[in-house]
C-alpha cells in the first residue's frame, strides 16, 4: 500500500457522541473511528493531511465488543475497535461536518 492510501486507510470514521462534542467545544479535541494497527504518528500525519490542521496531541484507546444477543437469542460478540482522541493545536478548527457543493 502506497503511503498516500495508507492516509486514507487510517481514518475509518468520526467518532460522534455527546462527550466528543462536549470535548470539541471545550478543550478542541475529536474522535475518530481509526484502523487497529494504526500508530499514532499515522493517525496525526492523516489528520493533519487531509484536514489541513495542526494536531498537539494524540490519544489512542482499544476499545473492546460488546456481547450481544441475535434474532434467534443466542450470543454474538460485536468486534473490538480503536478510537483516537484528536487534540488540536490553539487556533485551529476543525469541520468534518461541513458539505461543500
Amino acid at each position: 500500500m502506497r503511503p498516500e492510501e495508507r492516509l486514507y486507510a487510517v481514518l475509518i470514521e468520526p467518532h460522534i457522541t455527546e462527550k466528543v462534542t462536549d470535548l470539541g467545544e471545550s478543550s478542541n479535541q475529536y474522535a475518530f473511528k481509526v484502523a487497529k494497527d494504526a500508530t499514532k504518528r499515522e493517525i496525526k500525519a492523516a489528520v493533519e493531511t487531509l484536514f489541513n490542521v495542526k494536531v498537539a496531541n494524540v490519544t489512542t484507546l482499544n476499545v473492546k465488543g460488546k456481547p450481544k444477543r441475535t434474532f434467534r437469542g443466542s450470543m454474538t460478540k460485536l468486534a473490538s475497535w480503536k478510537k483516537a482522541y484528536i487534540r488540536l493545536a490553539d487556533g485551529e478548527n476543525l469541520d468534518y461536518m461541513a458539505v461543500e457543493s
